[in-house]
């Protein structure tokens, strides 16, 4: 089931859920052997200065990433509040009229514009304080 948005765009399902961990290949190791998990995808992101290392579950992942350089947003996570969940990404249709709609609905947006994420994705974020505490990343496939 899919939920439309009042910009044109239609919120299909959760893409992933994102742990920041200042140790990938122990935090991988884990999820292998406590829950079987095995990574679909891995990629360094420099433009985001970050690691990830996608597991899927079912027709989404759980994404871990850690920091590659001390500015990374994701580096000032770990410094700030340590390990743990980072934000949930969820799956459009269009991110462009999705970080429209939410603009013209009066939420703070991280990014003007989409912009090129990880696995050949369009992404954009949207800042926590206009969501209720979380971090959430707009992705179009």
């Amino acid at each position: 089931m899919t939920s439309a948005g009042p910009g044109g765009f239609e919120l299909t399902e959760i893409d992933h859920v994102a742990i920041a961990v200042r140790d990938l290949e122990a935090a991988i190791e884990w999820y292998r052997s406590t829950l079987g998990a095995v990574v679909a995808h891995r990629e360094r992101i420099e433009s985001d200065g970050v690691e990830e290392a996608l597991l899927n579950v079912a027709d989404s992942y759980v994404q871990l990433l850690t920091p590659t350089r001390d500015d990374s947003p994701v580096a000032t996570y770990l410094e700030k509040k340590g390990e743990g969940i980072h934000h949930v990404g969820f799956r459009v249709s269009s991110c462009a009229a999705a970080l429209e709609s939410m603009r013209a609905a009066g939420a703070r947006t991280i990014d003007a514009a989409p912009r090129p994420g990880s696995r050949g994705t369009t992404v954009a974020f949207v800042h926590p304080k206009s969501a209720f505490g979380t971090l959430i990343e707009l992705v179009e496939e």
